[in-house]
């Protein structure tokens, strides 16, 4: 039997909580009010969660170090960045590799920026508050742009609204990382999150899960032009392209396709 979130659900019973989307469900550590100790410890503890079952190093040699260069700067941003743990290890990685790259990575809660800039100040990393939307404003421009456990926080509207800002920020390759829902998932992340004690880590984790997209979903979510892809373990890619022949109808704002 478990006991996630304040619900008592079976195996069985865990098909049936993750039949649909909990759009309305609430992540503890997204509350304005929660514990700032607990949070530090999440934010932290990310960076242990992230390395294991992110599938960042598998997605850095198939899809960003290709497009990395040892004699010119690839510029990246990272959007909803948290506290920075997976820009340290993409700057760590290119660096070992002799490629050159400037992270840029933003996160909109003040929270979150500050424990990055308190604790990851040395990777050569630029940590900013700001919504990708203020850096549309701005005009910036990248060769890549990314994101991990992010879509999962959207409404429809807000996924849309996301998906064109950073296809605007873009000239080069979009990945989006995120959860991908599932019974096997949620069954397995309850029973290896029992190590991250003190923190939001294994509650909010089963919620993200809840919250999640299909693949199936996404990609009837995702407007023309995007890409989905299944990664493992239990995670769904959204990209886009912006080199290819389809990047001028994006950048005019019409979805690739449409």
């Amino acid at each position: 039997m478990f006991h996630a979130a304040g619900i008592g659900v079976g195996l069985s019973g865990s098909t049936v909580l993750l039949r649909e989307r909990a759009v309305d469900a609430v992540e503890e550590m997204d509350l304005p009010d929660c514990d700032p100790a607990r949070l530090a410890r999440t934010y932290a503890q990310f960076a242990v969660v992230n390395r294991v079952v992110a599938g960042w190093r598998s997605l850095y040699r198939t899809q960003l170090r290709p497009r990395l260069s040892p004699g010119s700067t690839t510029t990246l941003l990272d959007i909803g960045c948290g506290g920075g743990d997976v820009d340290v290890l993409l700057s760590r990685w290119a660096s070992r590799d002799g490629r050159r790259l400037a992270i840029t990575a933003i996160d909109p809660d003040p929270r979150a920026i500050r424990f990055a800039q308190e604790r990851r100040s040395s990777a050569g990393i630029t940590f900013r508050q700001a919504a990708a939307s203020e850096l549309v404003r701005e005009g910036q421009s990248y060769d890549l742009v990314l994101s991990n456990h992010v879509l999962h926080h959207l409404t429809p509207d807000e996924l849309q609204a996301f998906l064109a800002e950073s296809a605007a920020l873009c000239h080069g390759k979009v990945i989006h990382n995120d959860l991908r829902r599932s019974p096997a998932a949620y069954a397995l992340f309850f029973a290896g999150a029992r190590a991250f004690t003190g923190s939001y880590i294994r509650r909010d984790g089963l919620t993200s899960i809840r919250r999640s997209y299909t693949a199936a979903e996404l990609g009837s979510a995702a407007p023309p032009g995007w890409v989905v892809a299944r990664h493992c373990p239990y995670r769904n890619l959204l990209m886009l392209d912006r080199t290819g022949s389809d990047a001028a109808a994006v950048r005019d704002g019409t979805p690739a396709g449409g």
